[in-house]
């Protein structure tokens, strides 16, 4: 039986136009305060082990992933935190459209072109919160992302701000975010009611599973359709 039954079509909206930051604009919509949730949620996920590299994907395309990334990033900053935050996705990003920055240069200059990683982070237009842009797409995103330069730059940011974030690619899409889930050290899963199947989640989580990442959780999204958005956090999958 299909987890969610509705069909919704693919978008490219957030591509060309971005995702609407809430949080930023609306600091005391509700939504904004369920993003907070997230962000908390999270944070007691890590009493163990500190987290500095955090991951958000989703088992396929248009599941709103980019939106919570980047507004679960925006509360960190608005908490007091030193936040980066990294488009990964080289071959659908966004983040440069969300946060009306330049895209001239950005992850895949400094993987392609051994770039300081200081040379193409843009501030942005809310405190503590920097961003690293896709850059130009290039023509082997995994082969970049998989590579030790990728590495080299996860060890130097996580020395330099307190919470770095990462927008990827869907896991059933690309390799690209297997090999990132591996390296990071946590792993948020992005599900939206109507557009994801429950045998696509189940592969999502096996795949994650395979590279032993630290899967913390889901962020289900567009749960109260008649409210036109709604996001829950919880831990677990069910396998109806």
């Amino acid at each position: 039986m299909a987890l969610f039954r509705r069909k919704k079509k693919q978008s490219d909206d957030s591509i060309i136009n971005g995702v609407k930051l809430v949080t930023a604009v609306e600091p005391k919509n509700v939504v904004s305060e369920q993003f907070r949730t997230v962000r908390t949620n999270i944070d007691f996920s890590s009493v163990d082990k500190q987290i500095k590299t955090l991951l958000f994907t989703s088992s396929g395309m248009s599941e709103g992933k980019s939106t919570v990334s980047a507004n679960t990033a925006v509360t960190w900053a608005q908490q007091g935190k030193k936040i980066l935050f990294i488009d990964a996705d080289l071959r659908r990003p966004s983040v440069q459209s969300s946060f009306d920055l330049v895209n001239g240069r950005g992850l895949s200059s400094v993987l392609s072109n051994n770039l300081d990683f200081h040379e193409v982070t843009q501030q942005t237009a809310i405190d503590n919160l920097e961003v690293i842009t896709s850059g130009p797409i290039p023509p082997n995103p995994a082969e970049l992302l998989n590579s030790n330069r990728m590495k080299r730059l996860l060890d130097s940011v996580e020395a330099e701000y307190d919470l770095v974030l990462l927008d990827v690619p869907p896991l059933l899409s690309v390799t690209d975010t297997q090999v990132l889930a591996a390296r990071v050290d946590g792993v948020v899963l992005v599900v939206r009611q109507g557009v994801a199947q429950k045998t696509a989640i189940t592969r999502a989580v096996e795949l994650l599973q395979m590279v032993h990442a630290n899967l913390l959780g889901y962020v289900l999204n567009d749960m109260v359709p008649r409210d036109g958005y709604g996001y829950g956090y919880g831990y677990g999958y069910g396998h109806e």
